[in-house]
């Protein structure tokens, strides 16, 4: 199961408080992956296809709780892609023009409406309930152990950023992109993400969105810190070898028997652990020389080099 999946499957669990609840989330899954046929005089017909079994039981469990409507259901199985098709029609029924007013699909004598129904979306669980509904039925979430985002895609620029709104209202800050004459309402922040689950009831799958983005930080962190290392590792490689280089001038210049004590031992230890870094060098020598003395016998033979190569 994918985690898109995993996480539609909790929400379709996730009990609404109130009949106006109710009501949003059902308004919100026809609204984003429903197809209204309207035949004049009232007549209307709906179909509804999806490929999430949860969402398929939603809808039904909720219009046959709300609405005395006549619903069949179609089940088919797509042997290219191996999953299933689940196809719910409404047929054109005496009460469904009125249901669809209620549900806010409807606008008397306007027809179709075009914004989300604000009339059923003035306490917050009914805005839960509706957001909940609309990502069933069109969103998508990545696994979180990779390239992570949640993403909720939806037809009508009005609808869209009505939904933009709601979402907003939770605290949770939404972007929305136009695509292929569509809409996808779009997040990538963790903690947008992880309050967005919580305010639609995924609350499990929002616990598992923290505890993947605890495990990635570590492994960022520890990356980061490897990185540094291996950075700190070749800067120390190359540093190495150019203090070779010098030792070999030195003693093509000078001979390093003419060298101060302090020189030649730098000298020897050198020759001897051309793997250490200044700092671990100097803890070869007797006494240890700390890296800052490492660094200025380094300046030195510098010197003793340039005025004997001059």
């Amino acid at each position: 199961m994918s985690f898109t999946a995993e996480v539609k499957d909790e929400l379709s669990r996730v009990e609404a408080p109130t009949a106006v609840a109710e009501l949003a989330q059902l308004s919100a899954l026809i609204r984003v992956c429903g197809t209204l046929s309207f035949r004049g005089s009232g007549r209307y017909s709906i179909r509804i296809a999806t490929e999430t079994g949860a969402v398929a039981r939603t809808v039904i469990k909720l219009t046959h709780k709300i609405f005395d409507l006549e619903t069949s259901l179609t089940v088919r199985r797509s042997v290219l892609h191996k999953t299933r098709n689940y196809l719910i029609e409404m047929p054109e029924q005496e009460k469904l023009a009125k249901d669809l007013v209620q549900l806010g699909i409807l606008v008397p004598g306007r027809g179709l409406a075009t914004g989300i129904p604000t009339a059923l979306l003035g306490s917050r669980p009914a805005r839960e309930a509706f957001v909940r509904g609309a990502f069933m039925a069109g969103g998508f979430i990545a696994d979180p152990r990779g390239d992570f985002h949640l993403e909720i895609a939806v037809t009508g620029e009005d609808f869209a950023r009505g939904l933009v709104a709601l979402i907003d209202s939770f605290g949770v800050s939404a972007r929305l992109n136009r695509r292929r004459g569509a809409f996808a309402i779009y997040l990538k922040s963790f903690d947008d993400v992880i309050a967005l689950l919580r305010a639609m009831g995924a609350r499990r799958m929002a616990r598992v969105v923290e505890v993947a983005r605890a495990k990635k930080s570590v492994k960022n962190d520890v990356n980061r810190r490897v990185n540094a290392e291996m950075a700190n590792q070749a800067r120390s490689t190359d540093a190495a070898a150019a203090q070779l280089e010098l030792i070999d001038r030195a003693e093509k210049a000078v001979g390093l028997s003419s060298l101060p004590p302090a020189l030649r031992d730098f000298c020897r230890a050198r020759r001897a652990h051309p793997e250490l870094s200044l700092a671990a060098l100097g803890e070869e020598l007797d006494p240890p020389a700390s890296k800052s003395a490492m660094y200025h016998r380094v300046l030195r033979l510098e010197q003793i080099v340039r005025d004997a190569e001059s």
